[in-house]
Formats: structure tokens, sequence, C-alpha cells
């Protein structure tokens, strides 16, 4: 089951994404983000404090394809997150494709954490813009491969509901 996990920062995603996670035997965290600077640094370091010392930790790369298929597949896979897998990538340039298929092919519980970037204030940068878009485009793909969409606002979880189907049009 593929379940992603959208929200805003310090909405609560990635701790909801634990508990799923967690509630599926042994868990391998595919962490995308590395400490650029010292508040990074403590975001990840309070991410890690929270994590079980019995899950495994893999740092994931640019190549999150290949992390994800190195895991088993039935095995529990929690990828935190999508946002600084985009941002690690030079001009924001993600191989999407590859990272669905891989996500298709899991068959154990894969819970993926990405930021919900689209409901904010239009980016004052050339590059803000971009990366917006980037990320809602990963955002859509995996969304549309997903099995389950949510989106967590406050620490509340809401349930999307899957894309209607195109209609049929008259010809």
């Amino acid at each position: 089951m593929l379940v992603l996990v959208l929200g805003g920062t310090r909405s609560g995603k990635s701790e909801l994404a634990e508990r799923w996670a967690g509630t599926a035997g042994p868990v391998t965290y595919l962490a995308t983000g590395s400490a650029s600077d010292a508040g990074m640094a403590d975001r990840i370091a309070r991410h890690r404090d929270r994590r079980p010392a019995s899950w495994t930790t893999v740092e994931a790369g640019a190549d999150l394809a290949a992390a994800l298929d190195a895991v088993p597949s039935t095995d529990t896979v929690l990828v935190d997150a999508l946002g600084t897998w985009v941002a690690a990538h030079p001009d924001f340039r993600v191989a999407v494709d590859p990272l669905v298929v891989a996500l298709r092919r899991r068959r154990g519980l894969t819970v993926v954490v990405s930021d919900e970037v689209g409901l904010g204030v239009h980016p004052s940068s050339e590059l803000g813009v971009r990366f917006r878009d980037v990320l809602g485009a990963v955002n859509r793909a995996v969304a549309d491969a997903a099995d389950r969409a949510v989106l967590v606002v406050a620490g509340r979880v809401l349930d999307l509901a899957p894309a209607p189907p195109a209609p049929h049009l008259p010809s």
C-alpha cells in the first residue's frame, strides 16, 4: 500500500507518517535531506530522536528510486521527504517516472511525506517558482500512484479523494 502524506511546514505530517509506518513491523526510513545548515541539522536530529532505534535509516541521496529498490519489496518504508529530494537536484531536474515505477513495485506499506507548496504565497524568486512547480508536479505524480493521499493541517488529517475520471465529451 502506498500512502502520500502532504502538509505544510510544522503541520505534523512527519509525525503522522512515522506513527503509520510504525504499525507495520520493521521500518526502513529513507532520508532525503542533509544537514546543509544548523537549522536543518537540528531538524534532522529531532526527527532521528523521535524514531525507534530499531528502524533502519538510509540516506537516499539523489537516486530515490534505486534506494527504494534496494529495500525488500514487502518491507515497510518511510520516505521523508520529497521536497528535500527535489531540492537536492541541480535546477530541480528530477526523474519522476522511475520514482513512480519504484513506488508502484513495492508490496509492503510505503509512506511518502511531502510538502504541499501550492497553498502559499507566490514565491518571490524565479528559483522559488521553479521549486514550487516541480514539487507540485512530483506530488501529483505520486498522488496518482498512491492508494491513499492525505493532507495534514494543524495536526488534523484530511483524506483526499482520487482524481475523478475525465468526462466523456460528445464527438
